[in-house]
């Protein structure tokens, strides 16, 4: 069994419960994300949900539907054109209710495998369990858009501890993506759960460290804040340098939004009052 999968559902659950209250034109509203609508983060997500299941029942199937994007974006679409084709361009309420049953079919299929079992992606092979736990990083992270653009505050749980680590095992392929040498030592982080638990990884070190609330960590290396944006302590060249340009996700280099970008505080949607939603 994969605890992670109920945790992908339960990040999914929450989102839906921020979006499922939207009139029919909010689903266009651009984010800060690129520009990116309501609606391209919500088929982003699902489009590659639906890839996650057939990566693990149906390999054939992930080679094809992964071939018929890539095959777009060679013809000129950008990813969001692309998987808007792909999707037959359902948008608003109907995606929305695609996308749940999407993701609930997501989970059902990965909580009784075999944790260890080898499944293709987008970038190198990677266990089931890393796979929906990818799942529940990329859910997070684009949430995190949706959210903004609403002026809502995210209450977090301790499920994002899959996304630190995450983080934290990407620290290589970071540099390694933009053709950098690994710095070393790999910085100690000592960072507070939502619960308050401290959850802590690599030798203590007060040359070479990063403190700081957990949430910020996971917002940092998904890129979905600035390193300045948040409050972490951050001590040590390897230290600054990984927050610098901290890349968790698979894919081309990407660099972070700039300071000041991302957030309720730069977005001129924000609503007078911010609300709480877990």
């Amino acid at each position: 069994m994969i605890s992670e999968a109920q945790d992908f559902l339960d990040e999914s659950n929450a989102l839906h419960a921020l979006v499922a209250p939207l009139a029919d034109a909010d689903y266009a509203r651009p984010t800060q994300f690129k520009g990116w609508s309501v609606n391209d983060v919500l088929q982003h997500l699902h489009f590659f949900n639906l890839v996650a299941i057939h990566s693990l029942r149906e390999p054939g199937r992930f080679d094809a539907l992964y071939a018929s994007l890539n095959a777009r974006r060679k013809a000129g679409q950008s990813t969001v054109e692309a998987t808007d084709d792909l999707l037959q361009g359902v948008r608003g309420r109907a995606l929305l209710q695609a996308w749940r049953e999407g993701f609930a079919r997501t989970a059902a299929e990965f909580a009784p495998a075999d944790p260890r079992q080898r499944v293709k992606w987008v970038g190198p092979c990677m266990s089931a369990r890393s796979s929906i736990s990818a799942r529940l990083m990329e859910t997070w992270a684009h949430g995190q858009e949706i959210y903004d653009l609403l002026g809502v505050r995210r209450v977090n749980t301790d499920r994002i501890r899959s996304i630190a680590t995450i983080g934290i095992n990407t620290y290589d392929w970071t540099f390694r993506n933009r053709s950098e040498p690994v710095p070393e030592p790999r910085p100690h982080l000592r960072l507070t759960a939502p619960s308050g638990a401290l959850w802590q990884w690599h030798e203590a070190s007060d040359q070479h460290r990063i403190v700081g609330l957990a949430e910020e960590f996971c917002q940092v290396v998904t890129q979905v804040r600035n390193i300045q944006d948040t409050r972490l302590c951050v001590v040590g060249e390897p230290a600054r340098r990984w927050m610098a340009v901290a890349q968790c996700f698979a894919g081309p280099v990407q660099s972070p939004p700039m300071p000041g970008t991302r957030g309720p505080a730069a977005s001129a949607a924000v609503a007078p009052e911010q609300k709480e939603l877990q």
